[in-house]
């Protein structure tokens, strides 16, 4: 009997994923990633990290390979593609569509005087107003210094995309982007409502270079016979989505609407809330982007405004793992630090931990604060109220993100992680939804099922997001408790005074 199964991949820069998803009951039948150790960063210089666009093509071939073989599928029984990718890096490609040079990713730091010098010298007003942050260390900064300093290459390159429009040009051999990539890249004008010319033109980039907008879901190409041909795809299958990682990332956790917001916190933690009017933080302390579902004006039509308003916390999974190797029983596993930890009372009586110890925070101005403890007394406290005291500083960090975004109009009411990392321990559960009064609801998917579901959507196979999502399991749903809440939000107050 025939099945119909959209295919979702996710490009990262640890691997790439690839997952098919059965349309007619909405679950994942087949999942692989390449390479099986983590795929090589370039770091010529110390701050610099680069990859070869063509190993992500060649790891996305096994993946493809492995998700195909597992399910059985037949080639014609692919519906339709989407694609998540990371965020924020910088693809130059020839007239031939062939990479000019590797790609500068994410976590490359040689743009940022690029960013800044062009803040400052456009202003914060003009920037901020009409991109929405600060050009900083993306895309187009990255650009910049390809122009200063390969113009050899600058003066070869064709169009200029972000990971996931490679390999959405690889499927279909046509170089495409959308307004969410454009905005990640600070290439998005939101008050014009076109790309940044006055931001291009700063860095002496022709807007030529950018390739033609598509729209998130929709028909954005076909795979092509060649490329058909390498993966053991049908010709025609269309591409029907593609979106940045964190926007991706929300997206698989059925954030769409205002009052949502998306988190994950691994070694790093991040907020991902949906704002529905254009606003920015004047101190530019979180990144805004075009959400999946943002919506341009027509003639006919009003702008459908759906931000994704980001908070980055550097010093998050990393400072609990830090207390397990140094500060708690030798030996001791997570589930059992957590034990331990719950010993101790909500606010572990007045010990406060500030999480900072990963580096610069964007939310405090970019300031590197450091992590450090307040209020021990020698006679009172424990292992567990030192414990307890980490992952509530680590929760407190995210509320005082959160204040940033509801100064800019944001009102969270439900938060949706994957239960992973900090979301498997009960006090940064109870915490978060104590302190912020949301609901938190914990979910089984990830980032290349989203993708498949969003193709779904792209390709009119779900009528909307809630048919999409309507699969999407709910582990688990953890309500405020009403009478711990001013114990929570004591312990937070008092947090927040010794915030620098």
């Amino acid at each position: 009997m025939k099945r119909n199964y959209l295919l979702g991949y996710d490009v990262g820069s640890s691997s790439v994923k690839a997952s098919l998803v059965d349309v007619e009951n909405g679950t994942c039948v087949a999942s692989a990633f390449y390479p099986k150790t983590e795929a090589p960063i370039k770091a010529v210089r110390s701050g610099w990290a680069e990859q070869d666009p063509n190993a992500w093509w060649d790891y996305l071939k096994s993946a493809t390979a492995d998700v195909l073989a597992q399910s059985g599928a037949a080639k014609d029984e692919v519906k339709a593609i989407g694609i998540s990718y990371q965020m924020h890096g910088l693809v130059c490609v020839d007239k031939d569509l062939k990479p000019l040079r590797d790609a500068i990713i994410w976590c490359d730091s040689r743009a940022v005087p690029y960013g800044q010098k062009a803040f400052d010298e456009l202003g914060s007003e003009k920037c901020l107003g009409h991109l929405l942050n600060s050009p900083g260390n993306f895309t187009a900064a990255k650009l910049a210094w390809v122009r200063e300093n390969e113009p050899e290459i600058f003066h070869k390159i064709y169009k200029v995309m972000l990971p996931g429009d490679y390999i959405a040009c690889r499927l279909s051999g046509i170089p495409a982007t959308t307004v969410s990539g454009l905005s990640e890249g600070m290439m998005w004008d939101f008050k014009d409502n076109q790309p940044a010319k006055f931001l291009l033109d700063y860095y002496g980039i022709p807007t030529s270079m950018l390739a033609d907008i598509v729209p998130t879901f929709g028909i954005q190409g076909e795979v092509s016979a060649a490329p058909a041909a390498e993966l053991g795809l049908q010709a025609g299958t269309p591409i029907t989505y593609r979106a940045g990682d964190q926007p991706n990332n929300a997206l698989s956790l059925n954030v769409f609407e205002p009052g949502e917001a998306a988190t994950t916190a691994g070694t790093s933690g991040v907020v991902y809330g949906v704002l529905g009017q254009v606003a920015y933080d004047p101190q530019s302390r979180v990144n805004t982007f075009a959400h999946v579902n943002h919506q341009l004006s027509t003639p006919d039509s009003q702008l459908s405004t759906r931000l994704g308003v980001l908070l980055c916390i550097n010093g998050t999974g990393i400072l609990n793992s830090w207390m397990r190797k140094n500060a708690a029983p030798t030996g001791i596993g997570y589930a059992e630090m957590n034990d331990l930890a719950a010993q101790a009372p909500i606010g572990a009586a007045g010990l406060s931990i500030l999480p900072f110890g990963n580096g610069a925070e964007r939310v405090l101005c970019n300031k590197e604060v450091g992590a450090s403890i307040h209020g021990i007394n020698f006679n009172t406290h424990t292992q567990a109220h030192l414990l307890r005291a980490a992952q509530e500083g680590i929760v407190f960090s995210f509320a005082y993100g959160m204040e940033v975004m509801q100064q800019m109009g944001m009102s969270l009411k439900t938060i949706r992680a994957g239960k992973a990392n900090m979301f498997l321990s009960p006090i940064f559960r109870d915490t978060l939804a104590g302190v912020t009064g949301a609901t938190i609801e914990l979910c089984d998917t990830d980032g290349s099922v989203g993708a498949a579901r969003g193709a779904g959507m792209g390709a009119g196979i779900y009528a909307d997001h809630h048919e999409a999502f309507a699969a999407l399991k709910k582990l688990q749903i953890i309500e405020p408790v009403t009478k711990d809440e001013p114990a929570y939000r004591e312990a937070y107050a008092k947090w927040r005074e010794l915030v620098p």
